[in-house]
């Protein structure tokens, strides 16, 4: 006998397959790539850095500044996973609180968190959502022809267009004379 269960892996491949579907329904790396761009531009204006005796504290005037940054930066993350509908806004702010944060937080986070927030906002107001299987065998259906009795209006409103059939023709509106 093995060390892993049959039943442990069936739900190791279910798990698997609900995050994929879940993944694909929301601007998954967008998010994360946003959510991970955030965290440098936090951390970075409180970090100390200790090489053996010398500390060097990176600390700057918009501490503050930095924070609410990359906090904003996480929550818009989150945002493009948990509510897809407000990617493009959420994209574009990312995107804009990047390119603010050059100039307020250590270059970006010593431009690590300034292009991990340039990448997912941008994947962020370029995602757009897939289409479902039903629907797309729908337009398959709807691509092959219409059913014998569609169109068949259609058709004749068409070969229709050019004459002078309609109500208004009739009454005398259009008589030149």
């Amino acid at each position: 006998m093995g060390a892993e269960s049959p039943g442990a892996r069936d739900r190791v491949r279910q798990w698997r397959t609900t995050f994929r579907v879940w993944r694909w329904q929301r601007p998954f790396w967008a998010g994360l790539l946003t959510l991970l761009g955030g965290l440098p531009i936090a951390y970075f204006p409180y970090a100390n850095l200790t090489m053996g005796q010398l500390t060097i504290r990176m600390s700057t005037t918009a501490g503050s500044g930095s924070l609410i940054i990359g906090v904003l930066l996480v929550v818009l993350g989150l945002t493009m996973w948990f509510q897809s509908a407000t990617r493009v806004f959420a994209g574009v702010a990312a995107i804009l609180l990047g390119l603010v944060s050059l100039v307020i937080s250590n270059f970006g986070g010593f431009l690590l968190g300034f292009l991990l927030a340039l990448f997912g906002g941008a994947l962020g107001v370029s995602w757009a959502p897939g289409e479902v299987l039903a629907a797309k065998s729908t337009k398959d259906a709807q691509a092959v022809g219409p059913e014998p009795d569609e169109g068949v209006d259609d058709a004749r409103e068409a070969a229709d267009a050019g004459t002078a059939t309609d109500q208004e023709s009739r009454n005398g509106r259009h008589r030149a004379g």
